[in-house]
């Protein structure tokens, strides 16, 4: 099958491009003919919340020969983009999606492809987190110019069933993030940063946006007593200063760490190493690419029970789930983790769950769904 994939690769930095590269790599191992298509720009600059959108010195990003054809935000470069991938030809065009700012783009090339092309999506979000008046006509129409979907959680398919719910779709759980490595050992991951060795850290790690509970997390944490660290690891999509004040006015402030930047993928292998948990205290959710980074290393989760969390964790068998927006729920559930054993108790539990979750599983299920496809006329 010739595969033209059309959405964020190298140079571009994040879970979207890293998802790109597994994808596109379990495809090219299984025989595919796999051609990937990139941003000329990806966002205007003056839009874009962090402080670069391409790859750093210490991530371990595969340098793709990606294609730069479309900007997102010129439309008189869509239908140029759309002939350059039209003309070869392609049996599927694959794209992600994740935001409706990229609705126009992306549409604007699907809506271009020969009638014998397929047109496929995956989908992290169908909605965003934070919605905008725009939201709904825009994802309304890059839906419509898809011929299926693969969906990865329940939440992200009830979402697609508001606007197609006729739509041909996969339901796939996502793949581990296994392109960081193996972990390092935990031991000398942890006296890397200094740890006690009775001391239990809790990550929390991604990019800092409202709907993610840092705030839940930081009332929880204060809540705690004993030898807890707490490990804060992303850059900010937002102002950090209110947090900045909030850490400097807990009882336990000597407790957190903060590193407020983007964090590389080696730097990554030594927290998630080092952690005793990957918390996620989101106040509502789809699905979460961190989960999956945490899963690449065994480590467990302690999560607010929204979203797709339930699909991935098993409250007391791999993880802890609490009610959402709740402190004294998360605090509690913090202290379980660690009076049922902690990391030695739930980590083993997750290799099974691991070795589920593989990128050449998607890339096959992936094109079969497409070979069942009806053709358009």
């Amino acid at each position: 099958m010739r595969i033209a994939y059309l959405s964020t690769f190298y140079p571009y930095r994040g879970g979207i491009a890293q998802f790109n590269a597994s994808l596109y790599q379990a495809l090219l191992d299984q025989g595919h003919e796999v051609l990937p298509y990139t941003f000329s720009r990806q966002y205007p600059q003056v839009l874009f919340p962090g402080k670069t959108q391409h790859v750093l010195p210490g991530d371990r990003a595969a340098a793709l020969n990606s294609i730069a054809v479309l900007d997102s935000i010129n439309p008189l470069n869509w239908p140029k983009a759309a002939r350059q991938i039209r003309d070869r030809k392609p049996d599927l065009l694959l794209m992600k999606y994740w935001m409706s700012f990229f609705g126009p783009s992306l549409g604007a090339v699907a809506g271009r492809m020969r009638a014998e092309t397929r047109v496929v999506s995956v989908l992290d979000n169908v909605l965003p987190h934070e919605r905008r008046f725009f939201d709904l006509p825009l994802t309304r129409r890059f839906l419509q110019r898809n011929d299926g979907f693969v969906v990865m959680s329940e939440s992200v398919e009830k979402d697609l069933n508001q606007f197609r719910a006729e739509a041909p779709r996969l339901f796939h759980r996502h793949p581990v993030y296994d392109h960081f490595g193996e972990a390092m050992d935990r031991a000398e991951a942890r006296r890397a940063l200094g740890l006690k060795p009775d001391e239990k850290l809790l990550l929390f790690y991604g990019f800092i946006r409202a709907y993610k509970g840092l705030d839940l997390l930081l009332d929880a944490f204060d809540q705690l007593s004993g030898p807890y660290r707490l490990m804060i690891a992303g850059e900010a999509y937002e102002p950090f200063a209110p947090y900045a004040a909030r850490i400097k006015a807990s009882p336990h402030a000597l407790a957190i760490e903060v590193r407020e930047r983007y964090i590389p993928d080696e730097e990554t292998r030594l927290l998630f190493s080092a952690a005793d948990a990957c918390v996620l205290p989101y106040h509502h959710a789809t699905q979460s690419g961190i989960a999956l980074i945490a899963y690449q290393f065994r480590l467990p989760l302690l999560a607010t029970d929204v979203g797709g969390f339930k699909e991935y964790i098993t409250d007391g068998v791999n993880g802890i789930l609490v009610p959402p927006g709740d402190k004294g729920a998360l605090a509690r559930g913090i202290a379980r983790y660690f009076e049922q054993g902690g990391y030695d108790h739930f980590s083993p539990a997750l290799s099974k769950l691991r070795q589920q979750l593989s990128w050449e599983h998607l890339g096959k299920s992936l094109t079969e769904f497409v070979d069942k496809l009806p053709r358009r006329t």
